[in-house]
């Protein structure tokens, strides 16, 4: 006989995503994230800003154990109006990007459930509401320049970091990419090396000659055993120490782009990601077409990369511009 504990299908599909749709540690992370906030929801009653009293509810939650049944839509209704109304103890609301994601893991949920013969509600009854367009933020060349440089090469933390900039401008990795590299995976010669990006995906990615200078010689200045490409230089370390633990992490990339960030007095965030959208940005400005960047990316839809359209938009004004008989 199926379950119908709304727990354990949880971690069913949990599982489904890791196994079956080959989902990255950080996707399966995020979906756990967000359906276990939606079962806490669930097995309070559900009664938290819920327009009607618990008592009178059309779904009751026994013992605080949510089952299948409790996957009603207007207990997803509450849900919504609780992650609206959510305030965190610095007085931040949830954005509506994060409250929306909860809703696309939700109606995932329902489609595996539905897929496995379960009667449940069809995700299509779940709308999405509209969000914002994001403004791509990308750094022009002269922000670009001032961050590079300021990591001093005197030191091999300083040409660690200066590595860690130029290949994320030269690649356009993603930072959990990046802390992923193992110092086999380069080919300084053919300035190239292969990465397993979102969804087990592979592409090939390519260096610039700045990158693979700055590479070369920060791995010259290496003398220890370890694998990872990027580790850390602080805190303990001895003949015991393993890969895992001297592996920098996406958190440590992360704040050292920050640093350089406020020592180069640049005005805006900076993050790893705002270095993936740069060089996105400085391909497309300078020829590049889009299918190509997507490629380069790593995106599986083109739709994704899209989003540089501001770059887009100014190339065919301009080809308009040079070559329409109605400008001559």
């Amino acid at each position: 006989m199926k379950t119908t504990d709304l727990k354990v299908l949880i971690n069913q599909f949990l599982d489904y995503l890791e196994i079956e749709r080959n989902c990255s540690p950080l996707t399966t992370r995020n979906y756990r994230h967000y359906l276990m906030r939606f079962w806490k929801f669930l097995a309070r009653k559900g009664s938290i800003l819920s327009p009607t009293p618990p008592a009178q509810s059309a779904s009751r939650i026994e013992a605080g154990r949510p089952t299948l049944s409790d996957m009603s839509l207007e207990n997803i209704r509450n849900f919504r109006l609780f992650l609206a109304r959510l305030k965190f103890r610095d007085n931040r609301f949830l954005k509506k990007i994060t409250q929306n994601y909860h809703i696309i893991a939700i109606r995932a949920f329902l489609r595996y459930l539905a897929k496995n013969d379960y009667k449940v509600l069809s995700p299509d009854k779940i709308e999405l509401p509209k969000v914002e367009g994001r403004a791509v933020k990308f750094l022009n060349a002269e922000q670009l320049e001032r961050l590079i440089n300021q990591p001093t090469a005197g030191s091999i933390l300083g040409l660690r970091d200066k590595a860690i900039l130029e290949l994320l401008f030269s690649t356009g990795l993603r930072v959990s990419e990046l802390a992923n590299l193992n110092r086999d995976q380069i080919n300084l010669k053919t300035r190239e090396l292969g990465v397993i990006g979102k969804g087990g995906r592979a592409r090939l990615v390519f260096l610039s000659k700045r990158a693979v200078s700055w590479l070369g010689r920060y791995l010259a200045a290496r003398t220890e055993h370890f694998q990872p490409l990027f580790i850390r230089y602080s805190g303990r370390k001895d003949v015991s120490t393993s890969d895992k633990e001297m592996r920098l992490t996406p958190r440590s990339i992360q704040r050292m782009v920050e640093k350089y960030r406020k020592k180069a007095k640049i005005p805006v965030v900076v993050t790893p990601h705002t270095l993936r959208h740069s060089f996105a940005t400085d391909l497309l400005l300078h020829g590049a077409d889009l299918r190509s960047v997507q490629e380069l990316l790593g995106h599986k839809n083109i739709a994704t990369t899209q989003i540089y359209t501001h770059v887009t938009d100014a190339r065919l004004r301009e080809i308009h511009e040079k070559f329409h008989s109605g400008n001559r």
